[in-house]
This record gives structure tokens, sequence and C-alpha cells, in this order.
């Protein structure tokens, strides 16, 4: 399950409403044929908005059903992801017979590292070719085509909303289909710089309807297709990485499996979670010449509304020992159905086969201790997120439960990059 945005709902538009009630009626169907027949119309109504640019009405609705019917929220979001990842077009062969082909928006997730500073931005053509070839090879079938867009994402550069999303996918499939080049983003807005963050290549595989678009998808893996996905990740991060490495100067990366856009994205939040707790205690460590025992953690939650009881977010303040000054701190979001019970688990453990799943915090002290950390205070009180009036960064808790702006001591040795 995904949380809405936090924008308030009035009244539902016509629009809001004929989505709301299609999503409900798939969660009451009966049987897979009802089901299949409304999601036809829900997709058909989603077109229609996200062609238009009417997000406003698909959020209302989001909003509306996350309040009152989880799983109609659930089938809604689903939807909306699903369309505005992907694209059909029908085209005349030359036999004038009518040919259709499916279109996929794929992000490939990198997680970099590095005590300076991220790059993002326009790709090299070289690069951008030698990209293509490597994930053309190792991670397609045959018969597919593909395009990749000419930018490396950071996370606040990528499209902000579903129609956003829609219009880059049919954008890039236009360009797939046709072997069309794409110009790069007349500028992309700046980003915040962090020790670790994710970035993105986007690429749209076109292939028939019907046809695999992944290797581990083809007849002959099909049976094996876990060991092929395993296979295809590794041979994408044997050829590409050292090319990344070119984009990204200066940073330690690691490259995830290219997946469809949203599952890639979440994906890649989760995993960049524990390297920018290692990335924070080796910048500590090595900047103010000191052990990680030296350092202690304070972990408090924050939410949007203290008052309903949900953490959407961990931060986590670094402090001297001896000292409650907040030297630096990093923000641990939860995804999805993480809480402070963990992730509910699913499949074959679910009968208790299996330990249950650390809760987040627990994870997070695992983290801290596996980097050298020791000394970790928790804050029970739930906090409303603030962050700083002058430079908008995010406030952490010191030991003694006050918000504070995150600061490096004034005798840090000049030239140290100062991250929030």
């Amino acid at each position: 399950m995904r949380r809405p945005s936090k924008d308030p709902s009035n009244k539902l538009s016509a629009e809001s409403q004929r989505l709301s009630s299609i999503a409900q009626a798939i969660v009451q169907s009966a049987s897979r044929v009802e089901e299949r027949t409304w999601e036809r119309q829900l997709d058909s109504q989603l077109q229609k908005l996200l062609k238009t640019n009417h997000q406003e009405s698909i959020d209302a609705a989001l909003n509306a059903l996350f309040k009152d019917d989880l799983a109609g929220y659930d089938v809604l979001m689903d939807g909306v992801e699903a369309v505005s990842e992907s694209s059909t077009m029908v085209e005349q062969a030359n036999d004038g017979a009518e040919v259709t082909w499916q279109a996929l928006l794929v992000a490939a997730p990198i997680l970099a590292w590095t005590r300076f500073s991220i790059g993002s931005g326009t790709i090299p053509a070289d690069l951008l070719s030698t990209l293509s070839a490597h994930f053309s090879a190792h991670l397609l079938a045959e018969g597919t085509q593909m395009a990749m867009a000419p930018t490396l994402y950071a996370i606040d550069q990528l499209p902000r909303t579903h129609a956003e999303t829609y219009a880059l996918t049919h954008k890039l499939a236009q360009a797939a289909h046709k072997g069309a080049s794409i110009k790069p983003a007349v500028r992309a807005p700046e980003t915040a710089p962090f020790l670790a963050d994710t970035r993105y290549l986007l690429v749209t595989i076109v292939a028939p309807v019907g046809a695999p678009l992944f290797r581990w998808q083809e007849a002959q893996h099909q049976i094996d297709f876990e060991k092929e996905r395993a296979n295809a990740l590794t041979a994408w991060r044997e050829q590409a990485t050292a090319n990344v490495a070119r984009l990204l100067p200066g940073c330690g990366v690691e490259l995830l499996l290219p997946e469809a856009y949203y599952v890639a994205c979440r994906e890649a939040d989760k995993a960049i979670r524990p390297i920018s707790i290692r990335a924070a205690v080796h910048y500590l460590t090595n900047t103010l010449d000191l052990e990680a025992s030296d350092l202690r953690a304070v972990i408090a939650g924050f939410g949007e509304e203290a008052a309903d009881g949900q953490i959407d977010e961990y931060r986590v303040g670094f402090t001297l020992r001896q000292s409650a000054e907040v030297v630096y701190g990093i923000v641990w979001p939860l995804y999805g159905q993480e809480d402070e019970e963990g992730t509910p688990m699913e499949g074959p453990g679910a009968g208790g086969l299996l330990p249950a799943p650390l809760t987040p915090i627990n994870e997070i002290i695992a983290h801290l201790n596996e980097a050298g950390i020791t000394h970790i205070k928790r804050i029970n009180e739930l906090y409303v997120a603030e962050y700083c009036d002058d430079c908008g960064a995010p406030l952490f808790a010191d030991p003694t439960g006050e918000l504070v702006h995150a600061e490096m001591p004034e005798d840090t040795p000049t030239g140290t990059e100062h991250f929030h």
C-alpha cells in the first residue's frame, strides 16, 4: 500500500467519482472476467485524464479512497501507475494488417555514495550509445526496441506526477519505435547534495503485444527465470559499471536490476537507506578524525501530523559521545506497509515458519551497529516533520529531544563538503 499525497480533498468531481467507483467495483468483482472488464474501463478513464494532464482528478480520487477504502485505493494506485508507465501503439503493416505494440518505461537505478558531490544531467553521446548497447544486449529479449533518455536523473529531477510520467513514457516510446534521437532536458533542476543518493537511467522498451520484453521472459528461460534475472543483473553490472562511474567521478556506485519505473524507484529508495548510514559514518570519522565508537546516534520518528500517530520517516542525528550538538543527520523514510511493527510477512513465511522481519527501528540500529556505532538513543516522542526556514534542511532531535539544525563543528577542516 502506497501513501497518498497530503493535499486535502473536497467534494469529488464526476471524473474522480468515476475512478473511485470503478476501483471499488474491481475489489468486489466475483470473477476474473468481471474484474478485467472493470480494469479496461479504469484504464480507459485514466488514459483520458493523463493525456489531458488532469492529475488533480486522479489525486482527489486517491485521497478519498485512502480515507474510506484502502483496498480500492491500492487498486486505483496500481492502475494509475500501470497506465502512466506503459502504452500501446497500433501500426499498419505492409500487408495492411494492424500490428499493436506495447511499451514500458523502465528505470535503471544507480546507488552512489561519496564525500564530494554526486553528478546528474546530460549523458555524453558516446556514453549514451555504449550504455544503450549494454542494456539491450544483457537485459532485453530478442526483437525489442529501446530508447534511453540522454539524462542521468536525480530523484528530484524525475517526473513529479503520473501525468508527467505518462508524457515521458509516450515520448520515449515513439523514439524507440522510430529509432529517433531524444534531445536532453533544457535544464534539469538543481539537486540537493547528499553523501549517498540514487541516480536513474530511464529507458522505454517496445515490443509487439504479447512478446517478451526482458531476457528472463523468453520461453527458454521461463522455467528458471530467477537464475536468468540474476545472470542479467550480473552482466549489466560487469559491463555498465565502469561507464556509469565516468558519469559519477569520485563516487562509489552499485547498479540495481532495471525494472518497471515505479517498482525500480521504490526498490532504490529502500536500498539507499543503509548506504546513507555507512556513508555518514565514513564521512564523520574521516572528517573529524575519530572512531565510530566516538559517535552517538539519536533516532526519532516524524510524521505529517503527530496527532494521527503515523510515522512517515525516522531521522537519525549524529553527535559526538560527549556532546549534545548534532553534527550530521540522515533521513530513513518508510515505504509501503512499513511501520513501527515492521512490514507484514507475506508468502511461505506468513504462518510463522520464518522469523519475523526486523522493524524499521531495529533495522536502523542494526546498520548503525554494523558501522561501529553502539551508543544509540531513541526519542519516543513523535514529531511533526520540520525543516530549516533558511535552507530547507530537515531538523533532527538532539539527545534532549529538542529539534535542531545539524551543523559541523566550526573547526572542521576547510575544503570539507558540508551536506545535510
